[in-house]
């Protein structure tokens, strides 16, 4: 592919599967068709990035491009400090050094959900949302990306925040629905206790709701009765690939850079 054709390279990184591919971060559109792989087992950084770099190879971008992966748990300075979806030998590692070892080029990392927030704020639900926006993400557990003005707080995990002594994520994230069978109804009893909680500690002025429920926004927003605006996103399986790429290429105008 031609470098003046690819404006940045995303990398979406998760507990079952890889998804990659070329993104214009003017329009957040995707360049190519995305190349989805699974996610090794156990996914160790060695199998980990043997994979990511297999996959990476099969577009070849031109090492001007900037490349940005999204990481399925907090990076304090490129750093886990801790993992849920992938093999806990992951704590304490350097993940864009190991990763960038195995591309032989230097990305940036960001949380999943961070990335997610990244692409609704450029170029989604939350584009041009001035304020606090939170961008929820309702999947396995639940994760959170907080933006004030465009500009993100990182690792922010609000799907941890405990609430009437259980972790928000272990009675409201969308796995639970399916596990214990409820009704979208029963659900949004309890996503109104959880975005309620939100509004009091945050003050948002916009909630977005991400993940593959999002594809059913429908049946249980309307649900909730909330002081705050709160839409469905308009990325859910191009969100963590188009927001690394954002990241990337942002990352890489940065004076600070």
């Amino acid at each position: 592919m031609s470098p003046s054709t690819v404006s940045a390279f995303g990398i979406d990184i998760g507990g079952s599967g890889i998804k990659a591919a070329p993104v214009d971060v003017a329009t957040g559109r995707l360049l190519a068709q995305r190349l989805t792989v699974p996610t090794p087992q156990p996914s160790t950084p060695t199998a980990l990035a043997r994979t990511v770099r297999e996959l990476v190879a099969d577009f070849d971008p031109p090492a001007a491009v900037p490349m940005g992966l999204t990481f399925p748990a907090p990076l304090r300075h490129g750093i886990a400090p801790w993992v849920a979806n992938l093999d806990d030998s992951w704590v304490g590692v350097d993940v864009p050094q190991v990763l960038g070892e195995a591309l032989g080029r230097e990305p940036v990392a960001i949380n999943d959900a961070d990335a997610a927030g990244f692409a609704e704020t450029r170029f989604g639900a939350a584009r041009g949302v001035a304020g606090v926006v939170l961008v929820i993400t309702l999947g396995t557990g639940i994760g959170s990306g907080m933006f004030v003005d465009g500009t993100l707080v990182p690792n922010t995990e609000l799907g941890h925040l405990e609430i009437d002594g259980v972790k928000a994520e272990w009675r409201a994230a969308a796995s639970i629905k399916d596990r214990e069978g409820l009704t979208y109804s029963a659900w949004a009893q309890r996503l109104q206790r959880y975005f309620e909680t939100l509004e009091t500690l945050f003050s948002p002025d916009l909630f977005v709701v991400g993940g593959g429920v999002s594809r059913v926004a429908d049946k249980f927003l309307p649900l909730l009765d909330l002081a705050t605006p709160i839409v469905p996103a308009l990325f859910r399986n191009t969100a963590g690939i188009v927001g690394a790429a954002v990241f990337a290429a942002e990352s890489s105008t940065s004076p600070t850079t």
